[in-house]
């Protein structure tokens, strides 16, 4: 678990946060800029020091100003990975590597180099390395250092749209394989859309919000700091099957139930998070059998609450999980809407996250 309860003030920008996110997963860190994400992320690290507060990761006291506690960056154990790949221009990439090792007797080196691609790049000079193949170096090196924790500040900013996704690719491979707390800090919707489980909401050094991705997206009433999130819904389901004859994939969610998106790549058998918007889902008190939507899925009415004027918010349960709607009022009465009630779930879209 990690615990910041910080105050700071640097000229006339202050931070002043209390917050309590899981110790495993990946936690991100969201707000324009300015924020204060990375001066959250700062603190954490143990670059710059607080004028007040503590900070603790699984029990781990780094900062207890009233104590006067201050462990040091290097004895804190955590990998740190920034906009910049900050590697050693007069080492080749496997000497940038093995330097990390040198530090803590990192993982295994082949594992690591495996799972961010990097083997073709052993033996170059970072002055030959695209953007995104020096920060998948960067990341190498700060895993190999076998951190409790990885810090990673904006490591898709400035890469463009080929080499973002491929970074990203690796990344989300990451969090599938390697159990190891990430803070991911990000002013980009879509890349917290991807990778996050838990979200924190930032703005002029405040938590705005902070809680399970799904549930903050959910919530209309965040839209103002939201700011690209869409109101969406993401459902946890197992790739069932490839139609090559639609061009389509089939999913299938823990009850059974199927949904149907554009072809996909990933193997038969691979667990995915896919993207439901909230202006993708209408309802209906029965399947619909002479209508174009295609993706149809039998739900229950969790809540309904005010929306913007004239319009109620719906939540739906399925599968232990939610989707979320947005009805008029007069859609809500003339269907007769309830809590409680069975309905259908008319899907629109549907879209992979990441």
């Amino acid at each position: 678990m990690l615990e910041l309860c910080i105050q700071h003030r640097q000229g006339n920008f202050e931070v002043d946060v209390d917050i309590t996110t899981p110790g495993s997963g990946v936690t991100a860190l969201f707000g324009h800029s300015g924020s204060g994400k990375t001066t959250l992320l700062r603190m954490l690290a143990g670059l710059d020091r607080p004028d007040q507060g503590r900070v603790v990761l699984n029990e781990r006291t780094f900062v207890d100003t009233e104590r006067g506690v201050f462990v040091s960056p290097h004895q804190r154990r955590l990998g740190v990975v920034f906009q910049e790949a900050r590697l050693f221009p007069h080492y080749r990439v496997r000497s940038n590597l093995i330097y990390a090792r040198r530090i803590t007797r990192g993982e295994a080196f082949d594992r690591v180099v495996s799972l961010l691609g990097i083997e073709a790049l052993l033996d170059r000079m970072p002055g030959a390395l695209s953007g995104g193949e020096a920060r998948r170096v960067a990341i190498g090196r700060a895993l190999l250092a076998e951190p409790d924790m990885l810090l990673m500040d904006e490591p898709l900013t400035g890469l463009d749209g080929a080499r973002k996704q491929e970074l990203l690719d690796y990344i989300l491979r990451l969090t599938r394989e390697i159990d190891l707390p990430i803070l991911f800090v990000s002013h980009d919707p879509e890349e917290l859309m991807a990778v996050a489980e838990q979200l924190v909401v930032m703005d002029q050094g405040r938590v705005i919000a902070s809680g399970p991705l799904e549930r903050l997206l959910s919530r209309g009433d965040l839209t103002p700091w939201l700011g690209g999130f869409e109101a969406s819904s993401l459902l946890q389901a197992q790739v069932n099957s490839h139609d090559q004859h639609y061009h389509a994939t089939r999913l299938t969610l823990s009850d059974g139930q199927r949904l149907t998106l554009p072809l996909l790549t990933q193997p038969k058998g691979s667990m995915l998070r896919v993207r439901v918007r909230r202006r993708d889902v209408a309802i209906a008190l029965s399947p619909q059998h002479d209508s174009s939507f295609r993706n149809q899925l039998d739900v229950v009415i969790s809540s309904l609450a005010p929306g913007a004027p004239g319009t109620l918010e719906v939540t739906l349960e399925l599968a232990g999980q939610q989707l979320c709607s947005r009805v008029t009022l007069e859609a809500a009465e003339a269907l007769g809407l309830q809590p409680g009630m069975a309905v259908v779930a008319l899907i629109r879209s549907v879209s992979l996250a990441g």
